[in-house]
């Protein structure tokens, strides 16, 4: 063995191990993927156990998307619209109209009409709670766990635990035209080494700014010596120890890789124009929210662990605390991509081994807010749901009472979310920890069932 490799087999291992240290099980595995895998610490690596979901595809609805008036349908609601109950408040009933979809027979609203079509590829969780009616803790806690202080998102852990399967791209992108509540936090990779850090694109006419073209080829050994010759020289001799180091490095491996890559993966005037009409997308289209979903599924075919989708801002959002008719263009805006996306996977062969996860940080009540054509934040009942990746299709889980106000059946706290999320992706959420500061923290911290109901 020649001196070169010795000095890279020393440097990758030693730096993907050092700093924290990592969690239950891990430190082990990840030094030998990255033996076997060219010394690279985000190389794919297995779960804890065989699943059938590889890929993760996240929809976050920022602010708040009402349950009552899209996929939890509650004639009583209907009935007793305006009804003023003992506690004061006046019922709600909902504006949009329900009719059963699909062989499951869901009642869908017309708000996603679209969704409606392809229902039966959908798993609901009905009896959805959180620990925060607030916009900020309420998503920290969807998408890290804590509705107290930042920690790592979930999109950071399952990049964490598996690697990804193209090196040469962010193992986890996330397309966000406007920051949500908590900006960056909400993919954060925290105490996580940082090469776990969701890459924010910002979808538009312009989203690598700062990658221009393709860079001319170089092979993998080209790349590796300069890495070696520039970072081993001066970044790890100015900075022994530095945990930071290996982050550096992912860095600029990653952003190599991108100049080569991305360009092409972004390029969704690339695809044929069925696929692009199917979507609702143009060929020079790089803003829409149609164009986001098939860059997702662009990005999940070259290999891309985890995409993550914020359809808005913190601004503009599903709060509808004034008029529940601003759900209606916010729906519309994402009903036909995400229908599109679900059936396109399906025709490709790749929803079995794609998980697809929707969620807001909570719901809404059923009861009049601001304004009668109102309403308000809603944590201890809401709605999301799971689509492929080993989800049972077709099917409803929990029950919510008939206002959809508490939870009647088969709560489900958002640490179970996570737990089930984590499982489908083969992953133990109570395995998958990471020293860090003196404890072993956990993306459940010391909670969570996995709801194996919804699993096929």
């Amino acid at each position: 063995m020649n001196r070169f490799s010795i000095d890279r087999r020393q440097f990758l291992t030693t730096a993907a191990a050092g700093g924290f240290g990592l969690g239950f099980g891990l430190r082990d595995r990840l030094s030998l993927a990255a033996e076997l895998n060219g010394g690279h610490p985000l190389a794919p690596r297995p779960g804890h156990f065989p699943s059938k979901a590889k890929h993760l595809i996240v929809f976050f609805m920022t602010g708040g998307l009402s349950h009552m008036d899209t996929f939890d349908y509650k004639p009583q609601l209907q009935r007793d619209h305006d009804k003023t109950m003992a506690n004061g408040r006046k019922v709600k009933g909902s504006s949009y109209k329900f009719r059963p979809r699909g062989e499951s027979g869901k009642m869908v609203s017309e708000l996603f009409e679209n969704v409606g079509g392809v229902v039966d590829e959908f798993c609901f969780i009905h009896s959805m709670h959180g620990d925060s009616a607030g916009h900020s803790a309420a998503t920290l806690g969807m998408l890290t766990g804590s509705v107290t202080i930042p920690m790592p998102s979930f999109g950071s852990w399952i990049s964490y635990g598996l690697g990804t399967e193209n090196t040469n791209l962010p193992s986890f992108v996330v397309l966000a035209a406007k920051e949500p509540y908590n900006g960056f936090q909400a993919w954060d990779s925290n105490f996580l080494p940082a090469y776990h850090k969701g890459t924010r694109i910002i979808p538009g006419p312009d989203p690598l700014p700062d990658i221009d073209a393709p860079v001319p080829s170089i092979t993998r050994r080209e790349l590796e010596e300069q890495m070696l010759r520039d970072l081993n020289q001066a970044d790890l001799k100015a900075h022994p120890g530095d945990p930071g180091a290996r982050a550096r490095t992912m860095t600029f491996d990653t952003a190599r890789g991108m100049m080569r890559q991305a360009p092409e993966a972004f390029d969704i005037g690339r695809e044929p124009k069925h696929a692009l009409n199917l979507y609702g997308a143009d060929p020079g289209d790089r803003g829409s929210f149609a164009a986001q979903c098939l860059t997702a599924r662009r990005l999940v075919e070259r290999g891309v662990r985890v995409v993550e989708l914020f359809d808005v801002g913190s601004n503009t959002n599903w709060d509808s605390h004034n008029d529940m008719e601003d759900h209606r263009a916010l729906a519309r805006n994402i009903d036909r991509p995400i229908a599109a996306l679900v059936a396109d996977l399906k025709q490709r062969g790749l929803l079995e081994e794609t998980l697809i996860v929707g969620c807001s940080e909570f719901g809404r009540t059923p009861w009049q807010d601001l304004t009668p054509k109102g309403r308000g934040h809603h944590a201890r009942c809401f709605t999301c749901f799971l689509v492929g990746g080993g989800v049972k299709g077709g099917t409803s889980y929990g029950v919510s009472d008939h206002y959809g106000d508490a939870v009647l059946e088969n709560p489900v706290h958002v640490h179970d979310f996570h737990a089930t999320i984590l499982h489908l992706m083969g992953l133990d959420h109570e395995r998958l920890t990471y020293r860090y500061s003196g404890r072993d923290f956990r993306l459940t911290d010391v909670y969570g069932n996995v709801v194996k109901d919804v699993i096929a």
